[in-house]
């Protein structure tokens, strides 16, 4: 089974409940907490669809752009040897540590899709 669903640039997450026998989820990456549930795929679905749009409607209503949690920026601990590693190819290319790291994670995220 699938793990997440998309709809307008929103990630939600999908769980199954055996014992209450009830597929739910939540919108991942927003600041605030939005959940959804149903007793079937095509329900979730629907109800998945229908939290985002109640999210970004409540936002404008609030006089407010919804928020994802992604801002741009962040820290990655990858050990000191991989660091000098990276430092090293950055040089080497003449281009910043953070510059090379861009490019890395958009040449591998490209590729997953």
């Amino acid at each position: 089974m699938k793990e997440f669903m998309n709809y307008k640039d929103y990630i939600g997450s999908v769980h199954y409940n055996d014992e209450d026998e009830v597929f739910h989820g939540k919108l991942e990456g927003i600041d605030a907490l939005v959940t959804f549930e149903a007793q079937s795929v095509k329900e979730l679905k629907a109800a998945f669809h229908e939290a985002v749009d109640d999210y970004i409607e409540h936002c404008h209503a609030m006089g407010r752009e919804p928020k994802k949690t992604a801002r741009g920026c962040f820290n990655v601990r990858v050990g000191a040897d991989l660091h000098f590693k990276a430092l090293l190819e950055a040089s080497k290319r003449g281009v910043s540590l953070n510059s090379l790291v861009k490019k890395v994670l958009d040449k591998e995220l490209s590729h997953s899709r």
